[in-house]
């Protein structure tokens, strides 16, 4: 092999990333030079990488699997985003998956970067059987506070599938006012494909919701911070003072409106 064969041959298997042919893995194993080593090397690396990959999504469609062996088609993930920011209303997300569908990087979507996130739910928009977002908006999450508040999004989500799902799998919580099988997962949008998806959903379209919130009510970095409490917040929020959207039961922004704290809450729906 010549030098520029080794170059293309390097373009095509290592930076494009294209499947490597046996005749050629064969040649490349024949040539004792640094290039075609490296290239070797380069290869093995990404099929370890793929093998570890297939695996972990093998796992995240366990608990989808153990249920369609039941007979159950259609199980949907829940989950939601936006519970802790001081602005903006809090989203949730339902997802039903076709049977042993792989969605390459799916995952908790914490764990993934803003791209991945937007490329991903893309992809889950495509290929799921069906997908939902709803809301909870900045007033009921005042009235009934932001537990009840993600609840209600979650039911809202569920309630948008159609078909309509047989069986619910949730991060780590129960819709006990939704009258379907339901299991409840801890760190389920690491563990379960769509919880994953549901989670990733949820997340891009409240990253949208705020992003449009930031050209309305500039000043406060809500396009970066999607209202987190984070420095830079709290530093605007008291400069500023509090937007028509942020979170009123929020001990911060009381703070900055000078409002007393809140009492405990007693039961959905219920203030003082």
């Amino acid at each position: 092999m010549t030098r520029t064969t080794l170059a293309y041959l390097r373009q095509r298997y290592v930076i494009e990333g294209r499947a490597l042919e046996a005749s050629v893995e064969a040649e490349l194993r024949a040539d004792h030079r640094a290039g075609a080593k490296a290239i070797l090397q380069s290869v093995a690396q990404r099929r370890t990488r793929n093998r570890a990959e297939g695996q972990r999504l093998r796992g995240m469609l366990h608990m989808e699997n153990a249920l369609r062996a039941k007979g159950i088609v259609h199980v949907a993930g829940v989950d939601e985003a936006g519970m802790s920011p001081l602005a903006g209303p809090v989203a949730a997300a339902a997802v039903i998956l076709p049977a042993g569908v792989r969605i390459a990087g799916i995952n908790d979507s914490k764990q993934l970067d803003a791209a991945s996130r937007e490329e991903i739910a893309a992809e889950i928009k495509t290929r799921a059987i069906a997908w939902s977002v709803a809301f909870a908006e900045v007033e009921e999450i005042d009235r009934i506070n932001i537990y009840w508040a993600g609840i209600l999004a979650m039911r809202r989500a569920v309630e948008g599938l159609v078909p309509m799902p047989q069986h619910l799998l949730l991060d780590a919580r129960q819709l006990k006012d939704v009258a379907l099988p339901q299991d409840a997962i801890i760190g389920g949008d690491a563990k379960c494909a769509c919880i994953a998806a549901a989670s990733i959903l949820a997340k891009t379209a409240r990253d949208a919701v705020m992003r449009e919130l930031d050209r309305r009510y500039p000043g406060y970095g809500f396009a970066e911070h999607k209202g987190y409490p984070v420095r830079f917040h709290h530093s605007m929020l008291s400069k500023l003072g509090a937007s028509p959207v942020h979170r009123r039961s929020f001990a911060p922004v009381r703070a900055v409106l000078g409002l007393p704290p809140l009492p405990p809450w007693t039961k959905p729906g219920h203030t003082t």
